[in-house]
């Protein structure tokens, strides 16, 4: 995906960035509007909503770029995308629906607990399975088939519990919400892909070292979705749609990106990398979910505590492991 930007020019890259960043803006407003009114015609709690339908949404470019990155022979882009994403969505994202949110964001106690405990095993498991420096296709499978068993056990715990019906339900009708939600998405997706595809230019520009390209740009720069949702849900006072939305990217990065990357192509990973990545994304992962555990909410020092330890993982990325993530010249 970064080749795709090698031909353009300077300012066309700041250009296509500045437009892209307002298209982002707006889609963003959109895809939430949307979302906001899906759970008023389900009944469902928006945290759900976040989970399920938004997160598969904004997922979408990690998902594009990991199984491009495994069938092109790069698999350590394809996995380290997919697990420095979460790493992101939980110290950036999150820390930025905390900041933005008016009041503490209240955390639902029963999906919480089934999202956590998934979360844990998927993501212990997904360790387990890379840790002999390969994900074989029956283990991506094995991925894959777990997040749809989630989902469906989200479904099912959707229905069993009983939900009351909002005081104010969707205005617009369902091909209008249908229409904001969609429309929202893809632009989401497409402004963002832009910006991918023009952030190594500028970086290059600037003479900054090609590891920070990369990382910058393929894990961070394929999380600008989950970033831009997570703000503008927490300002409309939606602060659990983002948190659902995180959650959801969490898992979706581990079992359908990651398992839908190995299901493409194995993925053969160097030791250092998998022993540098995924301590690091079970620690942060570790403190969000114990985060939102205590008093089953999320304010704003909770959202510092986790964005200093995403700035910790880039600092000890720099200084004591500058290499293991490096993408490999296409």
């Amino acid at each position: 995906m970064i080749g795709l930007g090698e031909d353009m020019g300077l300012w066309t890259a700041v250009v296509l960035m500045a437009l892209s960043f307002a298209l982002l803006a707006k889609c963003a407003d959109w895809l939430v509007e949307g979302a906001i009114d899906i759970a008023h015609y389900l009944r469902a709690p928006p945290i759900l909503i976040g989970i399920v339908i938004v997160g598969i949404g904004t997922t979408a470019p990690e998902l594009a770029v990991s199984v491009t990155a495994a069938l092109k022979g790069n698999p350590e882009v394809a996995l380290g995308n997919a697990v420095g994403s979460v790493i992101y969505d939980d110290g950036i994202a999150l820390p930025m629906a905390a900041l933005f949110a008016r009041e503490a964001i209240p955390i639902d106690r029963v999906v919480l607990r089934s999202a956590a405990l998934f979360l844990i095993v998927v993501d212990l498991a997904a360790w387990y399975m890379a840790y002999d420096g390969t994900l074989a296709r029956s283990e991506g499978g094995v991925l894959v088939v777990l997040f749809a068993l989630y989902l469906l056990y989200s479904f099912w715990e959707q229905r069993r519990q009983p939900h009351q019906a909002e005081e104010e339900g969707a205005a617009r009708s369902l091909w209008i919400v249908a229409a904001f939600f969609v429309g929202g998405l893809t632009g989401v997706i497409v402004s963002s892909h832009a910006i991918v595809l023009a952030t190594p230019v500028v970086a290059a520009a600037l003479g900054l070292p090609q590891v920070v390209i990369g990382l910058v740009v393929v894990a961070l720069g394929t999380s600008i979705p989950e970033i831009a949702t997570c703000i503008v849900a927490a300002r409309k006072g939606q602060g659990a749609l983002a948190v659902g939305n995180i959650l959801g990217a969490d898992i979706l990065n581990i079992c359908w990106i990651a398992g839908a990357s190995a299901l493409a192509n194995p993925l053969t990973i160097a030791p250092q990398v998998v022993n540098f990545m995924f301590p690091w994304m079970m620690a942060i992962v570790l403190v969000m979910l114990g985060s939102m555990r205590l008093g089953y909410g999320l304010n704003r020092w909770k959202g510092v505590v986790l964005f200093v330890l995403c700035m910790a993982y880039l600092a000890h990325l720099f200084t004591t492991n500058p290499g293991a993530l490096q993408v490999p010249a296409p």
